[in-house]
């Protein structure tokens, strides 16, 4: 057996705590769970993705309409309300 340090912050590790005694778990126990399925499938064992708001290109569209408003060029319109199915 062995012993693994990390620092995370704390609200996260609060908020995994809650959620993996819901599960019966702790945090040493999920933690080695995911360790042993990363060590069998060589993965992480979900998947990872950025946050589509912070790609290249959308900082760049919203580069511009900052700098559009700033420089005045900004043309703002209301429109309608579209709604989704409630279903």
């Amino acid at each position: 057996m062995t012993q693994v340090n990390f620092r995370i912050d704390e609200e996260v590790k609060e908020n995994a705590e809650k959620a993996l005694k819901e599960m019966g778990l702790n945090l040493s126990t999920a933690i080695t769970i995911f360790l042993t399925k990363v060590g069998r499938e060589k993965r992480i064992p979900f998947e990872i993705n950025a946050d589509p708001f912070y790609s290249e290109s959308n900082i760049m569209y919203l580069e511009k309409i900052a700098k559009d408003i700033k420089e005045g060029k900004a043309h703002f319109e209301e429109h309608s309300l579209i709604e989704g199915d409630d279903e």
